[in-house]
């Protein structure tokens, strides 16, 4: 994980522990997929995910957004950047923002651009999917939708035709049109949710504990170098999953630790 500002860089894995742990004030109804065009695979390194996401942070400050327009961001790499926080509305496309959450796949996923890489395409596959779960969403075209499918004048739905962009790509998953999505994207996105459906058994907690301390800080990391990510209360009840170090492990599955000074074990 990685962060800078607002910017948090995440594995798939570190991303849907994310999601899961976290509460959105915003309802989400739909998922928007989009591919960036510039900056496209070119320009990735390897390891310049946020400074690319500035990037786009300052052209779309230039042309008046109030900040970056995407909440999230996948790279060639599978890797996820959160952006623009969940709870804010995107400005991703005009007529169904309001309830919408932004993708941007990076690359120019037209016909003679970028050749999407085996672990972008599985990360853009997992990402929806996961959305669709965490927000109780079918896997239909009403909820996951291409931005080629609104008109860029009226912000209305026209499925291709009128003013558009071909966002996310003439060769997006085997084109944009809306019977391109049916055949060979949402398929992909439906047998993730089915594998998701069934995971393994969830991790047992090894112990229960309360906190005997007025405010306990969540960090990243087992350590007081960890960034703070929250805090519980005096007297809350929380479930063990690791130790190390005198550190605890809150959660079954995502980075969340906590000080063992100030947990008391109970029955």
């Amino acid at each position: 994980m990685e962060k800078k500002g607002k910017f948090v860089r995440m594995t798939l894995v570190e991303f849907t522990g994310w999601l899961n742990a976290n509460r959105f004030d915003r309802q989400i109804g739909v998922i928007q997929n989009h591919h960036t065009y510039i900056p496209g695979y070119a320009h990735f390194k390897g390891n310049n995910h946020i400074a690319l996401c500035e990037s786009m942070e300052r052209s779309h400050l230039e042309r008046g957004f109030a900040e970056i327009a995407q909440n999230l961001t996948i790279f060639p790499d599978g890797d996820v950047v959160l952006c623009r926080s969940f709870n804010t509305i995107p400005a991703g496309i005009k007529g169904t923002n309001r309830n919408g959450l932004c993708i941007e796949n990076l690359g120019n996923f037209n016909l003679g651009g970028d050749v999407m890489s085996d672990a972008q395409r599985k990360a853009i596959v997992a990402v929806n999917a996961r959305l669709l779960m965490r927000f109780g969403l079918p896997c239909d075209t009403d909820h996951v939708v291409y931005h080629h499918w609104w008109d860029l004048d009226s912000g209305q739905r026209t499925n291709g035709s009128g003013n558009t962009k071909s966002c996310p790509g003439t060769a997006f998953f085997g084109g944009n049109s809306v019977a391109a999505a049916q055949a060979g994207f949402l398929p992909l996105i439906a047998a993730a949710m089915g594998a998701a459906a069934n995971p393994p058994a969830p991790p047992q907690a090894l112990f229960q504990g309360e906190v005997n301390t007025p405010s306990l800080r969540i960090r990243d990391t087992p350590g007081v170098a960890g960034t703070q990510l929250g805090a519980v209360a005096n007297g809350a009840r929380l479930a063990i999953y690791e130790v190390r170090n005198g550190w605890y492990r809150i959660h079954p599955t995502a980075q969340r630790w906590v000080s063992g000074r100030y947990v008391a074990k109970r029955e």
